[in-house]
């Protein structure tokens, strides 16, 4: 299989899964992929724009839809007087710590037929994929999310 293949079925492989957890946590997958890029922090509405990839438009009824069920709020910039972040409510917090964890836990055993040393080298490429190509931070490592977080 070549490379081009092979990234778009992992693609699909993990978006499958993501949208499964997603289900299981009565969560649109977009809603989802909100809630764990607020994880380390609050954004504003143009980063968060920018990380999902929506339009202004998109975004507003993602946030309007999220913060309907409890999960995010709006709140003063403290940067800006005119601006506004979201950032995660209690209950989203809860959530979304379920969420992740499971989340990871289901994409973890996709390599499952990798040893160690493959395990590595597979996260080592994809993390360079993933570097040269500036991918916005939407799923951390949990380590990364408890150091944003302080």
């Amino acid at each position: 299989m070549g490379v081009v293949t092979a990234l778009v079925r992992s693609s699909f492989l993990v978006n499958a899964v993501y949208a499964q957890s997603s289900r299981e946590f009565g969560l649109p997958p977009q809603q989802g992929q909100l809630l764990c890029v607020l994880m380390p922090q609050p954004y504003g509405m143009s980063e968060l724009g920018a990380m999902l990839g929506l339009a202004k438009s998109s975004l507003t009824g993602l946030v309007d839809r999220t913060a309907q069920r409890g999960l995010v709020r709006r709140e003063p910039d403290p940067r800006d007087a005119r601006a506004v972040r979201v950032a995660l409510t209690e209950e989203g917090r809860l959530l979304v710590d379920e969420f992740y964890e499971a989340t990871c836990r289901a994409i973890d055993v996709l390599p499952a037929g990798l040893d160690g040393p493959d395990r590595a080298r597979l996260a080592e490429l994809l993390g360079r994929v993933v570097s040269d190509n500036e991918v916005p931070a939407v799923f951390m490592e949990a380590d990364e999310v408890a150091d944003a977080a302080r």
